[in-house]
């Protein structure tokens, strides 16, 4: 009795009353996008409200059995946890059934779960552990290779055998954790870097060049790449030596590309590939020579853009599904489809320009009621909450959001132990991926891949695996308050 005394006293209170207002303004909103005049009853349980309300009692109930586990449990069965998940995770595709192309449920009964909502809580745990190690350091490049692994190795199954985007992209808010721990920015670098060349790959790759000379896309690429090394070189690095000799030597590479055109076609893709071929050797040696690390991550930074630059054309027409890709181009511009790929997001944009400052009302949207807008009380839930509460309930919304992301930073910052830390850093990381994503496709402004709104979306399995998250970094912060008492 008394340590749950001492654990209910250690509970950051604040934390709770957050994702009890989201929730519950969630809840709401399902209320309001599933609203149809046959089933008026807010506690229907044959409704989408009325189930959403057994969820989150349900997920209110786990968050309080996480609470009274003891904390030492996460750290020292942090990889039990995570080899279960990664075997739950390979066996989901076989025993799933294929829901618009994706094999990412399990169907137990009237439940449907999917486990890569929970797999993100799992991975945070594995991840958190391996970084608080004794010596770990977050700058060698060698001690971040396992955490990348932690992170890749579920984000691959995920993406690969489970079909889902989405919720494979989502493991890419890790890197928070890590920039928090001192890694370097490069990586960040080459995240933006990444996008870019996607973009340019994809938006380009269908222009060519004159016969035999590759795609437009590649081309501008690759000298991007090296336009963004030279950059390194002379802005942050000050090595003008190491400018001069890259320089040249891409120089001479695509000059010799253009003379032997004279006579016979050269695909330029070749000579891109040769001359980052040539700047990433000529980095690596100066390097070794005179001992920088800096210049090793610019050789890492080239090395994973030419990888990415390659395989960008196999990862859009091989891994993604045909209804990703057609969204990609609608939102690149390649293709203009209202009524098809882009009907969701037109129709989004209606109901949330509809609602205007204050909103129409609760139960009073007319994009809602009518049903314009599919999965409005899942993944296009926000658009409920335009239409309905306007740009003040919106706003009030997204400062919920601010609010509960700002105060667990702030929990994580309290920290005394590594392993505390690192995990409330990924729960923000997560927090924060999935709100900007999820409101940014429904402004037209993200590709739409299908990931929720975190505690307002309607969904057991997304409701659970947030709980999880947040249940687990407050019994870590609480046992922080409880010795700081002891």
């Amino acid at each position: 009795m008394r340590n749950n005394r001492s654990i209910i006293s250690g509970i950051d209170w604040w934390t709770i009353i957050l994702f009890l207002a989201i929730a519950l303004f969630g809840w709401l909103n399902i209320y309001g996008s599933s609203y149809s005049f046959d089933q008026t009853s807010i506690w229907d349980f044959s409704n989408r409200a009325g189930k959403q309300l057994v969820w989150l009692a349900t997920a209110v109930g786990l968050g309080a059995i996480i609470l009274m586990i003891e904390e030492k449990a996460y750290d020292v069965l942090g990889y039990i946890f995570y080899g279960a998940m990664l075997l739950l995770l390979i066996i989901t595709p076989i025993l799933a059934r294929d829901i618009k192309g994706s094999l990412s449920w399990i169907t137990i009964g009237p439940i449907s779960l999917q486990p890569a909502e929970f797999a993100k809580c799992f991975t945070a745990i594995a991840v958190a552990k391996y970084m608080s190690r004794y010596g770990y350091k977050v700058r060698d490049l060698r001690d971040l290779i396992v955490p990348f692994l932690l992170i890749g190795v579920p984000m691959m199954i995920i993406m690969v055998a489970q079909k889902e985007t989405g919720s494979a992209l989502v493991f890419i808010s890790f890197l928070l954790a890590f920039y928090r721990q001192g890694m370097s920015g490069y990586v960040l670098g080459w995240g933006v870097v990444s996008i870019l060349l996607f973009i340019l790959v994809i938006r380009l790759g269908e222009i060519a060049l004159p016969i035999g000379l590759g795609s437009m896309g590649m081309l501008v690429s690759t000298l991007s790449i090296e336009a963004v090394v030279l950059g390194l070189l002379f802005a942050h690095e000050k090595d003008i030596r190491s400018l001069i000799i890259v320089g040249a030597g891409v120089a001479v590479c695509y000059g010799i590309g253009l003379l032997l055109n004279i006579w016979i076609p050269i695909n330029f893709n070749y000579i891109g590939i040769a001359s980052l071929a040539y700047t990433a050797v000529c980095l690596l040696w100066q390097a070794i020579k005179n001992r920088k690390t800096s210049l090793a991550w610019i050789v890492g930074f080239v090395i994973i853009s030419a990888v990415l630059c390659q395989g960008c054309d196999f990862a859009f027409h091989k891994i993604l599904q045909p209804h990703q890709r057609i969204r990609i181009e609608v939102l690149l511009g390649m293709k203009d489809d209202p009524t098809g790929a882009g009907y969701n997001v037109n129709q989004s944009l209606i109901a949330i320009g509809s609602g205007q400052t204050i909103g129409k009302g609760f139960l009073q949207g007319t994009q809602t009621k009518l049903k314009f807008v599919p999965e409005q009380d899942t993944d296009f839930i926000f658009c409920t909450v335009g239409e309905e509460w306007g740009f003040v309930g919106s706003a009030g919304l997204l400062l919920l959001y601010l609010a509960l992301i700002l105060r667990i930073i702030y929990i994580a910052e309290r920290q005394r132990d590594k392993f505390s830390m690192i995990y409330a850093y990924c729960v923000a990381g997560i927090l924060l991926f999935h709100v900007t994503i999820n409101i940014g496709m429904v402004l037209g402004l993200l590709p739409v891949i299908g990931i929720p709104l975190p505690f307002f979306s309607y969904g057991g399995s997304s409701l659970w695996g947030f709980t999880i998250l947040l249940a687990i970094m407050l019994r870590l912060d609480a046992a922080r308050v409880n010795k700081m008492q002891g």
